[in-house]
């Protein structure tokens, strides 16, 4: 990584305890990422960027401000991304993802609260990454009780907008949802001093589209019988798409894609003949966490599918192009954003069960491993129907629940090779 320590200084971080965080990762990543055999010239790329995801992107950020511009950090995929991009800011992920961070956020939270949340209070509270520094705005939602009362122990630290996300897809629900949008355009607004224009917004949508179509087709190519890259790499792809710029983002990633549709014309594959196809389902895996992944992955498995938000719930779906007016835009985000994604923080939620089972048969998956991050309820209890629906159809599914740390690595991996084995 270059020299970025001036820039941290001046952001009011942490210096000496980020230079831990920073020891540590390369690291972990070399393990898991660089000791991959035959990996695609194309993840050279998304490897700078890995290496650099403490400075490289914050430095664009930072310069986007010194020119006028605004930055607005969010926690969630139901909150639209389109909406500062059409007010000339700029949207970007932040850090959740750590063991790292987590001591932190259990100095305010329970213990007994998902890593998740309590990783990215901790990154913030602790000073230790660039994003929560940077960012004018926090944008949190009401996806869990978790969350929502985390937002009101980060408002205290950290300007913070909340969106109110229905519970359930009603036509009231619709026109709540709509109401939550336009109030976060109003707030757009008043941030950047930019009006929000029916051509703004088209631009906006027209390019987080072409995100979701690089990433549709990076995942679409594990849908060959004979994978040309590994679930770990579209799956660190699919991790930097919530940091990246998103033009260069897409440029990118149609550049391994093409790479990839060579090696599948060539017959190229990462993984020997008869290894376990695995559609990972559940929580989300922000970066760093790259622990599930390497287990099956190390273990006779290869991951050619996630039913997550950091998987199809991210760029399955386009925002319809073409509206005649910024009303009908925010209509069509409306039905994208609320719609067109299937959170288990839903009730009913047949939708996400019928998605798993879609995207099994769609990527010929041998099994499924419905997956939930520790005291995360909602993911949790939706496993009981998750699993019952799937053995109805007679895809083997194993249930797991696991955290960020790396104590309970042994004991996951001798249930995913005994999974792998049944299968």
């Amino acid at each position: 990584m270059a020299d970025y320590q001036k820039m941290w200084q001046d952001l009011n971080m942490d210096v000496e305890a980020h230079d831990q965080l920073c020891e540590v990762l390369p690291m972990a990543f070399g393990d898991i990422y660089l000791s991959q055999e035959n990996r695609p010239q194309g993840m050279d790329y998304f490897n700078l960027v890995v290496s650099e995801i403490h400075g490289l992107r914050p430095s664009e950020l930072i310069e986007h401000q010194k020119k006028g511009g605004k930055v607005v950090g969010s926690f969630c995929i139901h909150v639209p991304d389109e909406v500062p991009m059409s007010a000339g800011a700029i949207a970007t992920g932040l850090c959740s993802g750590s063991q790292f961070w987590v001591p932190g956020g259990e100095k305010v939270l329970p213990t007994a609260t998902c890593p998740l949340i309590k990783a990215s209070i901790g990154a913030r509270l602790d000073r230790t990454c660039p994003f929560f520094r940077i960012a004018d705005l926090f944008v949190g939602e009401t996806t869990c009780d978790g969350k929502k009362k985390a937002w009101e122990i980060l408002k205290d630290d950290a300007p913070m907008h909340i969106m109110d996300i229905p519970q359930m897809k009603r036509e009231r629900d619709y026109a709540h949802w709509k109401e939550e949008i336009l109030d976060y355009m109003k707030l757009m607004e008043e941030l950047t001093s930019h009006k929000i224009t029916k051509e703004s917004m088209e631009k906006a949508i027209a390019i987080a589209n072409e995100k979701r179509k690089a990433l549709a087709r990076l995942h679409g190519m594990r849908r060959h019988e004979r994978l040309p890259i590994s679930g770990k790499d579209v799956l660190l792809a699919t991790q930097i798409a919530f940091y990246d710029d998103p033009q260069r983002f897409a440029q990118m990633t149609h550049a391994l894609c093409d790479e990839l549709d060579q090696r599948v014309q060539e017959g190229v594959s990462v993984f020997p003949a008869g290894t376990k196809r695995i559609l990972l389902s559940g929580t989300p895996l922000s970066i760093p966490n790259w622990k599930i992944h390497h287990l099956i992955e190390t273990s006779g498995g290869a991951v050619v599918g996630e039913e997550m938000c950091t998987g199809s719930r991210y760029f399955e779906g386009l925002v319809e192009e073409g509206a005649n007016t910024l009303d009908e835009q925010v209509d069509h985000l409306v039905e994208r954003y609320l719609g067109g994604i299937h959170c288990a923080c839903f009730t009913p939620n047949t939708e996400r069960i019928d998605d798993i089972v879609r995207l099994a048969r769609d990527y010929q998956a041998d099994g499924v491993i419905d997956l939930s991050l520790k005291f995360c309820t909602i993911y949790d209890s939706e496993g009981y129907s998750v699993e019952k629906a799937l053995r109805e159809q007679g895809i083997p599914v194993l249930g797991l629940e696991t955290d960020y740390t790396d104590e309970d690595a042994g004991q996951l991996r001798t249930r995913i090779e005994a999974f792998l084995e049944m299968i």
